[in-house]
């Protein structure tokens, strides 16, 4: 019996043979994919990945972060466990001493990995003042110490001075997420905010040259058509790594016990962000171990080829080690040529 493909799939291995990004239309079909297409897909995915996207430390881009400032935001994000308006049990404090992320940056440093994130909560730094003073000289600090660490920040919405600065200190990634589709996001994250002011934050990190990881979370209530919305939304920002994560429900906050998405379309919705972004580094970050557990290896079979290990900002992630190995068990699947 003659192995068919379906006709949405035959279509997307324009992507293969050109680098280009799937068309808009055909993403959408292929949202509707069910069954034995689905594997298809996937295959595609990740030969899109082994051909077009170059990682330059090797096959997988690793990353680690640490919650420099916890709790205590204005911000009414449903997700997030650190909202005031939330009621989630979380850990809250101010801006962590200077040795304190020096020794966190020494361990990830000295497992390896060499991108490791500054994080603050908060809406972020309109203006320069004190605390984003003592951040800068972390930053400092911490390139100082570790040579050939690439030292990233996630400090939320920022003015133009605050990125400037940024820029004069090296900062090698900038992380500031649009989390879904933009139509939806003031009903399924936030309204005491604009998403306006995280596109112009994004503008701004361009302006200065500062490489920019943007993306989001899925399961928060989206439909799967929308994730394609919010992966085409994201081509029209300059990014150069695409995080994507599966919400972990937390208590406390309006989203605690919302059901997870089904496994087959979160899978979908990395394959397809790959063809929608063929040469980027598309991330996996908080869900593979809760949401996904035995089945984390196919996101990074779906396009995936980076992700964000040792821990999240208030959830456990999985030890650095345990990572190594699955990165490691993973290699065999990339060995193909590149052109």
């Amino acid at each position: 019996m003659a192995v068919t493909i379906h006709e949405s799939v035959r279509k997307a291995y324009s992507v293969l043979e050109t680098g280009e990004p799937l068309p808009f239309e055909v993403a959408v079909e292929l949202a509707g994919l069910r069954g034995e297409d689905v594997p298809d897909l996937l295959s595609l995915a990740n030969k899109v990945k082994n051909r077009h996207a170059v990682v330059p430390e090797g096959d997988l881009h690793s990353c680690s972060i640490i919650n420099a400032k916890s709790g205590v935001c204005a911000e009414n994000c449903r997700f997030c466990a650190q909202s005031l308006h939330n009621s989630a049990d979380v850990e809250q404090y101010s801006l962590l001493d200077p040795e304190h992320i020096l020794k966190s940056a020494g361990e990830i440093h000295d497992e390896g990995i060499r991108h490791f994130g500054v994080v603050t909560s908060g809406y972020g730094y309109r203006k320069v003042n004190p605390e984003f003073l003592k951040i800068v000289d972390i930053i400092d600090l911490l390139q100082q110490e570790y040579p050939g660490l690439n030292v990233c920040a996630s400090l939320g919405v920022l003015g133009e001075e605050p990125v400037r600065m940024l820029a004069e200190h090296n900062v090698a990634h900038y992380n500031i997420n649009i989390q879904v589709a933009p139509h939806r996001y003031d009903d399924l994250i936030a309204d005491s905010h604009s998403l306006d002011d995280r596109i112009e934050t994004i503008r701004l990190l361009g302006k200065y040259g500062i490489p920019v990881c943007c993306g989001g979370i899925l399961g928060v209530g989206e439909t799967m058509r929308e994730r394609v919305d919010f992966i085409y939304a994201l081509q029209k920002l300059d990014i150069t790594v695409i995080p994507l994560n599966v919400l972990v429900p937390v208590d406390g906050t309006p989203l605690q016990g919302a059901e997870a998405p089904a496994i087959t379309d979160i899978v979908k919705t990395f394959a397809l962000c790959r063809l929608a972004h063929p040469r980027k580094i598309i991330k996996f970050a908080a869900g593979r171990e809760t949401v996904m557990k035995d089945f984390q290896g196919l996101l990074m079979l779906a396009g995936a080829n980076g992700l964000l290990t040792g821990g999240y900002l208030t959830t456990r992630g999985r030890a650095i080690g345990d990572d190594r190995l699955f990165m490691q068990q993973l290699d065999g699947f990339a060995e193909v040529s590149r052109s």
